[in-house]
């Protein structure tokens, strides 16, 4: 998989001295995302995702998360169509909270609400949600953000736990995935991990009844089963790229 791309150009912390005034117009439209073909997805996406995605663990040495694969080529996010809206039912998480993000200090123990200035909805007019009001008070549109980032952040810490404990059992291994297209072109996706599905079965009665009642045990199973998403991804890429076929 492609080292995740950075949609945020210029994150800044959120304040009523630099931000007082200004106002955010969402839009449908995710073109921020289009050269991202690989996203992270919380533990609590996994039910939607599983839906239409394939899911995968991607990372390096203990730092694994799990991800959502979105393009079969580096640079390349299939989800997003031509006029930047996107091509499926459900969003992940990590592109519905921008232009938004939460940084962190150098010891993880405070967190701070950062905006990407270079948003093109980010203006100056009144155009969409105002920040603050007249009062330098933050707007209940700012305290829906805070608290959608907030929860985020907590499901984020409690996700990265679940991939902790999957590398502890010693469940993931190294996999890959290469596609024939039209035209016989191959290509091929590379440097994330799966779940052992036989290491999982065999794991200690004890073991999978504690991660039973964690919901553990789910996501392993809707992780498992979203691999099954990868083939119908490619078939619909191919489709709509006007190739007669990929298997």
């Amino acid at each position: 998989m492609a080292k995740q791309l950075m949609i945020y150009e210029r994150a800044v912390p959120v304040s009523i001295e630099a931000h007082k005034g200004w106002s955010v117009k969402a839009e449908n439209d995710f073109s921020f995302a289009r050269e991202v073909n690989s996203v992270p997805v919380l533990a609590a996406e996994f039910a939607p995702s599983a839906m239409e995605y394939t899911i995968i663990f991607a990372g390096e040495g203990d730092v694994v998360f799990p991800s959502v694969i979105l393009g079969m080529k580096e640079g390349n996010n299939a989800h997003v169509k031509e006029d930047g809206s996107w091509d499926g039912r459900y969003v992940p998480a990590f592109f519905r909270r921008y232009p938004f993000v939460f940084a962190a200090s150098e010891d993880q123990s405070t967190f701070t609400l950062c905006i990407d200035e270079e948003y093109e909805g980010l203006n100056k007019k009144g155009k969409g949600e105002r920040l603050f009001d007249a009062d330098g008070q933050r707007t209940q549109y700012l305290e829906n953000v805070l608290a959608f980032s907030t929860e985020y952040q907590a499901q984020f810490t409690r996700t990265q736990a679940f991939a902790k404990r999957l590398q502890d059992l010693d469940l993931l291994e190294p996999a890959q995935a290469q596609f024939s297209l039209a035209g016989g072109e191959r290509t091929q996706l590379s440097g994330f991990k799966t779940i052992n599905r036989e290491k999982l079965r065999n794991l200690p009665a004890e073991t999978l009844a504690e991660m039973a009642k964690t919901d553990e045990l789910e996501l392993c199973y809707l992780h498992l089963q979203s691999l099954n998403n990868l083939t119908p991804m490619t078939q619909r890429i191919a489709a709509r790229n006007g190739d007669s076929d990929a298997a």
